[in-house]
């Protein structure tokens, strides 16, 4: 039976109809085969809109619809929804592009614009001729989650799951959890210590009878899929090794960050005496503070009594020439809120900071208004002119040219210099080698798009949280490690799971096994069976992304994607090459 299309072509308030004549692509497509109906609209999206296309379709009897608008990331699902809620399958829609991919990438081209647009709609009409009602793949899914890192987003991520209902495995390669909470003695702007969160979140990992946690515990092997993980779990103990297997429906990565390491030399570090990271003063601090009554202590290193200190900030962060041009978002209040911890020790102890420019944003800037009035003396160095250290009689020189005395050189003979290191990804990567978790360009995990799925990677079924994602403070990394739990209840909360049904397929009658799909796949979905008929390629419906990259390595054309076959691709080619 012929199809019956209808098209709609949004003018995006004035996105797409500022640099598209719309109606022009309108009277272009209009009489295309297939074609029993064009529209141009103000915004497509918008609620009467959608109305209007539900009973479009109702009344015209369409079996297939096509709309040309934004980008597919913002609105697939809405007309997708528009579909089903007029009884038409949803895999016979189509989407075209013309907002990014034609007016604003041709904003300067008015005319090239239109052309473009004009060409995107046909093919999206040329591929709704030939689309076909698909069903989505249906897999049962374990109601378990497996939580990786037990930092403070892990925690956190494992009791929000428990009291949604889900069993939650928390797995942690440390004998003791918490991470980096063990070290933190001040949190700002809260006041307390990580030593006091940490007992809070295990009274209630302790009170959740849904957690199962393991310590000293790597994960070192994974199969399955969403809905089916089996993990293998090699855990340590005094007689040895032993492993377990556990199954879990979907995956959340919480495994952390470290901090930068200074190279020898920079700053002075481990070349010129009482020069030291942020961790190692956080160490010291908490080993006095308890000595110190009253705020009448002292604060000793290496012997000497300590009555000045500089700090040096953007260490291994914001670098000019280094690899990590990013902010690592904490220190800044990391080190401010050290400067006051340092007065409940000795409160005559002088401090200089040395910066490119505080960031103590929100409530957090409480702290550096408290620094400033307490006297601490804040000096702003350029990037290309940063602090020279180096051993001087009486202490340790740093000299820095202040932007905010017209680049004057400012010196401070300091008995103690801290570097304020910044976050860099875990070296531990034997986890995002396993689930192939892909990294940006900063090495952290990277997630499929910052503010549409800013939790979820490409690996169905594996969401990412706290710092193993980017750098973030605590209160940063409960956020996130929420909002994956939320979707990873998602994915386990209903027993089942939809899946896409647009994946690859193997036409067993050509196949002769030959690996190079497997090879190809990111995804580890293509995997060879013996059959009747010899070895030949299998497709895992769990696992297929439907990208596409093992079509074009398979030498006997035996692979082919639902809804992106090669009839679908060449009559959309012949349209653009008109």
């Amino acid at each position: 039976m012929k199809k019956k299309l209808g098209v709609y072509i949004c003018a995006c308030g004035g996105n797409i109809s500022d640099y598209v004549d719309i109606e022009r692509v309108r009277e272009a497509v209009k009489d295309e085969d297939c074609v029993i109906m064009a529209k141009t609209t103000m915004f497509a999206c918008g609620d009467s809109n959608q109305k209007d296309m539900e009973a479009d379709i109702k009344e015209n009897n369409l079996s297939g619809i096509v709309v040309a608008s934004c980008s597919p990331k913002l609105h697939l699902t809405t007309f997708r929804g528009v579909s089903e809620r007029a009884g038409l399958n949803k895999y016979n829609y189509v989407h075209a592009n013309i907002r990014e991919q034609a007016s604003w990438a041709h904003s300067d081209n008015k005319p090239g614009a239109t052309e473009k647009a004009i060409h995107l709609v046909k093919a999206a009409i040329a591929k709704a001729r030939l689309a076909e009602s698909l069903e989505p793949i249906v897999i049962e899914s374990k109601r378990a989650v497996a939580v990786i890192g037990a930092g403070v987003a892990g925690l956190k991520a494992a009791i929000s799951l428990a009291r949604m209902n889900d069993d939650v495995y928390l797995i942690e390669r440390d004998s003791k959890i918490g991470g980096k909470l063990n070290e933190l003695e001040t949190i700002s702007p809260e006041n307390i210590s990580g030593k006091e969160l940490l007992e809070r979140l295990q009274k209630e990992i302790a009170s959740e009878e849904r957690i199962t946690l393991i310590t000293n515990a790597e994960v070192v092997a994974s199969r399955g899929n969403i809905g089916d993980f089996k993990l293998t779990v090699r855990i340590s103990g005094p007689q040895g090794n032993t492993e377990k297997e556990i199954h879990a429906g979907s995956v959340l990565v919480s495994t952390g960050f470290n901090s930068y390491t200074p190279a020898e030399g920079e700053f002075g570090f481990a070349t010129v005496p009482n020069v030291i990271t942020l961790p190692e003063f956080r160490k010291l601090m908490g080993g006095q503070k308890k000595a110190a009554e009253g705020g009448s202590g002292k604060l000793v290193y290496n012997g000497k009594e300590i009555n000045s200190i500089a700090y040096i900030y953007c260490v291994g962060s914001r670098q000019v020439k280094g690899d990590n041009k990013y902010c690592s978002r904490y220190c800044c209040t990391a080190a401010v809120q050290a400067s006051l911890d340092v007065r409940a020790i000795a409160p005559e102890i002088e401090n200089f900071h040395f910066h490119k420019g505080i960031r103590t944003y929100g409530k957090q800037e409480l702290i550096y208004k408290e620094s400033n009035s307490k006297g601490d003396v804040y000096i702003q160095f350029m990037d290309k002119k940063p602090p020279v250290v180096s051993a001087a009689e009486g202490g340790i020189s740093v000299k820095a040219l202040d932007v905010l005395t017209e680049k004057r050189e400012s010196e401070v003979i300091a008995d103690l210099v801290v570097l304020v290191t910044g976050m860099v990804p875990d070296s531990d990567t034997s986890i995002g080698t396993l689930f192939k978790l892909p990294k940006g360009r900063d090495n952290f995990y990277n997630e499929i798009h910052m503010k549409l799925r800013p939790v979820e990677t490409v690996i169905d079924g594996i969401t990412i949280a706290g710092t193993c994602q980017g750098p973030k403070n605590v209160m940063e990394s409960v956020n996130s490690s929420l909002s994956a739990a939320a979707k990873s209840h998602s994915f386990v909360s209903k027993g089942e799971l939809e899946l896409e049904p647009i994946i690859a397929y193997v036409n067993a009658d050509t196949c002769n096994w030959c690996d190079a799909c497997s090879k190809a796949c990111p995804f580890n979905a293509v995997a060879m069976v013996e059959t009747a008929g010899g070895q030949k390629a299998s497709i895992n419906k769990s696992t297929c992304k439907g990208c596409g990259m093992c079509l074009p390595v398979c030498p006997s054309d035996s692979i082919e994607l639902i809804s992106f076959t090669n009839r679908d691709m060449e009559d959309m080619i012949d349209v653009l090459a008109l």
